[in-house]
């Protein structure tokens, strides 16, 4: 009992802030990327601190001790007696290199908070959560010239924000070998980008032009699963599906170039249509493979007015291979029952000028606690992105994750 008071008291203090239309997410800067300076920001791929260490997969991943957002399907392979209740943090390192020189970065945040549980049996089952969907930070400054010489200035680009998301799913097992699920989000966040151009001679004056790009709406995704078992093996098919959203979006911008002028911009911006696939294979329940690929069509949905392919922007696409190993589940020594992970992904920039596909990789430990359902998930992650020729970053993400697994819902018996 002592253990349900403290799972439920720590999620009503980190879900609390949604209440008053704060976010734990919202409240910090969690990325220092140059490249979240366009569009949405980095966007977040909402797998759990397990699904991380394995490349990002999910899709057709069915786990009894992992809440898995991303494919709303997934939640009735809880089991029927467990409450569960996921949180993680991260904390990421960056290096960025172009022909200016070189600049490290360091932030670590809060990354989510879910909940799940049975609503009867093993038929219908639920989750509930605190999702990043995107963040924007980044610090950008350089030096220049006008022609011959005649003044000398420095541009400055700051930016600063987040997208933050409240889910709560539901999924259903039609059948024996068939499950369906659908979640629905509330999105809200604003996001904020300053330019500036500061010149040495006291004559003349800064340019600043600053905007602040508001955005919410309730958008929805829909999945669903096939799974068959035979002796220890067992397979694994999924999709998930999200249609182009328009967004209650407002962009204010204010210049201040000559006078101070205010533009007001409504109603521009859409979500793009996502769609996705993924399968994997276990064994015995030592072995998982899994496969996923996912596509955002970023190009054909509008931002700032115009379909995206006007403004720079191309459809994302998503490769995603991942793999874990237990020695034995049941085991009497420790590290039989520590969970191994590795995983790999590559995709595409949504923004055609940022370059080359980012590549990732990553690998993870899972460290049992008190009990078979609970795990301490640990995610180290390497990944590049942009080029030599314009600019490059290699980044360092470490994740730590509780999943924590509590056996809830039965009768006793007198």
């Amino acid at each position: 009992m002592t253990k349900r008071i403290i799972i439920l008291l720590v999620g009503m203090v980190l879900l609390s802030p949604f209440t008053f239309h704060l976010s734990p997410l919202s409240a910090q800067n969690m990325t220092s990327s140059p490249f979240s300076r366009y569009a949405y920001g980095d966007l977040n791929e909402n797998v759990p601190a397990a699904y991380r260490a394995m490349g990002g997969v999910g899709y057709g991943l069915r786990n009894n001790k992992a809440i898995n957002p991303s494919q709303p399907a997934s939640y009735t392979a809880c089991d029927t007696l467990t409450f569960m209740f996921d949180v993680a943090a991260s904390a990421n390192w960056s290096r960025y290199q172009d022909a200016g020189g070189m600049k490290n970065k360091a932030n670590g945040n809060l990354e989510y908070v879910t909940m799940q549980f049975p609503l009867y049996k093993r038929w219908i089952a639920m989750s509930v959560g605190l999702l990043p969907f995107s963040s924007v930070g980044y610090d950008i400054s350089m030096r220049d010239s006008l022609a011959g010489g005649a003044a000398h200035f420095t541009k400055a680009f700051n930016g600063d924000g987040n997208i933050s998301q409240v889910y709560g799913g539901l999924s259903f097992n039609v059948c024996n070998w068939f499950a369906v699920g659908a979640n629905v989000y509330y999105m809200w966040g604003d996001l904020y980008r300053t330019r500036t151009v500061a010149f040495d001679e006291s004559g003349i004056n800064p340019t600043v032009e600053s905007e602040v790009l508001s955005v919410s709406n309730v958008r929805f995704r829909t999945g669903a699963q096939f799974f068959h078992t035979w002796g220890d093996h067992s397979i694994n098919a999924g999709a998930i599906f999200e249609s182009k959203l328009k967004l209650h979006s407002e962009l204010t911008r204010i210049d201040t170039e000559l006078s101070d002028s205010i533009e007001t911009y409504t109603g521009y911006w859409q979500l793009p249509m996502v769609w996705g696939v993924g399968a994997s294979y276990n064994w015995a329940n030592r072995l998982t493979v899994a496969f996923d690929f996912e596509r955002q069509c970023m190009a054909s949905a509008m931002y700032n007015g115009l379909p995206g392919s006007y403004s720079g922007l191309q459809d994302k696409n998503r490769y995603a291979l991942g793999a874990e190993y237990r020695h034995n589940p049941l085991g009497r020594k420790y590290i039989d029952r520590m969970v191994w992970r590795a995983g790999l992904s590559v995709q595409d920039e949504y923004l055609v000028s940022i370059g080359p596909k980012r590549i990732s990789a990553s690998i993870g430990i899972g460290f049992p606690l008190w009990s078979v359902g609970t795990m301490v998930n640990t995610t180290i992650e390497y990944s590049h992105r942009g080029s030599s020729a314009a600019l490059e970053e290699h980044s360092l993400r470490f994740t730590i994750g509780a999943s924590i697994a509590e056996t809830w819902f039965f009768k006793r018996k007198l």
